[in-house]
């Protein structure tokens, strides 16, 4: 963030403090939804360093937050005025700067030698499967029985669940396969404790079905 102006570190430290938590916001005019104000969480909000009138800082925020929009509403804050002069992402859910990135350039070449020379090697190491996006949540596993009626969309009784990792009611849960291959995602009608402990029911509710129908 550069500041039009420059501050006390204190007096930026005390106006960083008012926005952590929930705030609103308007996205910018250069941007890609509607511009209408909503609400958005800052989670963390650290200062690495402050040089002159540059502040480079760490945000950890609710996924749709426009940093832009953030450091503009700062400089209002302390009265001088601020803009976003660079920014970087480091985490978008699970994935880090550590895990296996690649640049579009990259995408576009693989893809180039995937069509044009029938050779998926460089395209299959740009491309990570879908479950690698689905560490965060938690799993339960289906039978290969079942598989057939939930990949055509049905919901999950407790019959069908092979395993299962602790969960609570409400949550969002990732379908598995017993060869670990992601089959819906869907919400946990009873916790994971419930369905250790009973017979029958539906278990989970299928929100969105990925393996193609058996």
């Amino acid at each position: 963030m550069h500041l039009h102006q420059e501050v006390a570190e204190e007096t930026i430290r005390e106006a960083i403090q008012k926005f952590i938590g929930k705030i609103r916001q308007r996205p910018p005019v250069k941007s890609a939804v509607k511009r209408v104000e909503r609400t958005r969480e800052i989670y963390e909000f650290e200062i690495i360093e402050i040089k002159g009138k540059d502040v480079l800082f760490r945000v950890k925020c609710q996924a749709g937050t426009y940093i832009r929009v953030l450091c503009h509403k700062i400089g209002e804050e302390l009265g001088i005025g601020a803009h976003m002069a660079e920014l970087r992402r480091t985490k978008a859910g699970p994935f880090t700067e550590q895990d296996h990135l690649v640049t579009l350039n990259d995408l576009q070449d693989a893809y180039h030698f995937h069509k044009e020379e029938n050779n998926s090697k460089l395209l299959l190491h740009c491309i990570q499967p879908i479950e690698n996006a689905l560490k965060h949540l938690s799993k339960c596993w289906l039978l290969d029985t079942t598989l057939q009626s939930v990949s055509h969309g049905r919901d999950i009784a407790i019959p069908g669940i092979s395993k299962l990792e602790n969960f609570r009611k409400g949550e969002i849960v990732a379908v598995m396969t017993l060869k670990e291959e992601l089959v819906a995602i869907g919400e946990a009608t009873m916790s994971a404790v419930e369905i250790n402990t009973k017979q029958k029911g539906i278990a989970v509710k299928v929100k969105k079905v990925f393996m193609e129908p058996i």
